[in-house]
């Protein structure tokens, strides 16, 4: 069995480990999701590993396509697995360098020009505005009323682009970034709220300048346009119908950790704006498709904990926490979900883990980036440790975990271990 032992010594780490450096820029800055892990990680992983062009890299929570990134410029073929639509459509346009850079400068400056018309024809009329089911998606004063109208009548202007698919595309990611970053009242500090509101701001000129980012980038690096990438919008709980038998030689990737953080709400803006989500029939399929990490995506019907019914583990540390609800005397639906959240994570990385057996290619080697939680109640969540213990029952070989950097915990302000395991599939099931 997995043992302590095991665990690789490394130096303390900053929070500062989880920035991107300047020199990584291009591409990941086209939108990065703000929980996504550096680019210089993969590159040690991929490096540790001993990863070439003829190997394929895999990322099956790949999020706004750090790794695919990162593997492509090397020029190492890759391939990631994405639940969330927002995020899948972000790893798919930061993975396709076929779209020509004077062609989508040249649309921007076309969709300028439409929308420049159209907001001096209109200044003195109604306010364009979302309908009443997509701003109760929203949290509210995510965007001001005058930058929320600027923003979707530069959509409208994006749209007469629409069957231009590379364009169009790309359009509508500097879209969102610019929404989120430059328009709207929202900070991420890591959890997702509203600050001072912003009355107005100068939306066009701030895309424009997102779309000149891209130009830049596509042209620095059209070299490797064709290195092989592809973004699966799928659970990552079941992805070996969907991907070659044996052909993975690596995994890269950081699951969502058992956090209580709602991954749908931190990318809500960009995911009603371009039209991901309208209703909230949209949001509650969406939620039922994800691992799941937080009591605001549990359902009844949910049985990912049937998975790990046989580890003691898992099960005392959930028990742990619902009697130190009860002697809190917490009674909300929220307090009562906490431990059954940490028995459906880990049991849905554990059918993850087992799901992705058939694809992997003998010998091949997997970084998971997992952090620590001191859990709602303060009750020590050691997901590393855990999740190796996992692995090992499903005949992975745990060959050690490795410190990626100290934070802090949002409620406690206490050191928590960001952790990345390192497993190797040796081709044969326990």
């Amino acid at each position: 069995m997995y043992v302590e032992k095991k665990i690789k010594a490394t130096p303390s780490r900053s929070e500062g480990e989880n920035t991107v450096k300047p020199a990584d820029q291009a591409i990941h800055r086209w939108y990065r999701f703000v929980l996504s892990f550096p680019p210089h990680l993969v590159r040690s992983y991929l490096e540790d590993f001993n990863i070439g062009t003829d190997d394929i890299v895999l990322d099956p929570f790949c999020g706004t396509g750090t790794t695919l990134v990162e593997c492509k410029k090397l020029g190492i073929p890759a391939v990631g697995v994405e639940a969330m639509p927002i995020m899948h459509f972000a790893s798919s346009v930061k993975t396709d360098w076929h779209c020509n850079p004077n062609s989508i400068l040249e649309a921007s400056s076309e969709v300028r020009r439409q929308t420049d018309i159209t907001l001096n024809a209109k200044s003195r009329e109604r306010l364009a505005s979302l309908n009443d089911e997509q701003n109760r998606l929203l949290i509210t004063d995510s965007v001001s009323p005058l930058p929320m109208h600027k923003l979707l009548v530069l959509r409208d202007g994006i749209n007469s682009f629409k069957d231009s698919k590379q364009v169009f595309s790309h359009l509508n990611l500097a879209l969102a970034k610019s929404a989120v970053q430059d328009a709207s009242n929202l900070h991420f500090g890591p959890e997702v709220g509203v600050r001072k509101k912003k009355e107005d701001t100068n939306v066009v000129e701030s895309w424009i300048e997102r779309v000149e980012e891209m130009a830049f980038d596509l042209d620095t690096i059209k070299d490797k346009a064709q290195v092989p990438s592809k973004v699966l919008l799928a659970d990552a709980r079941d992805v070996s119908t969907k991907i070659e038998p044996h052909s993975i030689k690596c995994v890269i990737t950081s699951p969502p950790y058992p956090n209580e953080k709602d991954y749908t709400r931190t990318t809500r803006l960009e995911s009603v704006l371009l039209g991901f989500l309208t209703n909230r029939e949209d949001l509650r399929d969406l939620k039922q498709s994800l691992m799941r990490s937080n009591t605001r995506n549990v359902y009844v019907k949910d049985d990912d904990d049937s998975w790990i019914e046989s580890s003691e583990r898992i099960l005392n540390l959930a028990q742990s926490i619902e009697n130190r609800r009860i002697e809190l005397a917490k009674t909300s639906g929220f307090e009562k979900n906490y431990h059954r959240v940490t028995r459906l994570y880990f049991g849905g990385m554990k059918r993850h883990l087992s799901n992705l057996r058939s694809i992997l290619a003998p010998g091949a080697k997997l970084a998971y980036v997992v952090g620590d939680q001191a859990s709602f109640f303060r009750i020590q969540i050691k997901t590393g440790q855990i999740l190796a213990e996992v692995a090992e029952s499903l005949g992975y070989q745990v060959k050690r975990i490795d410190l990626f950097r100290l934070r802090k915990a949002t409620a406690t302000g206490e050191q928590l271990r960001e952790e990345v395991v390192i497993l190797e599939w040796s081709g044969k099931e326990s």
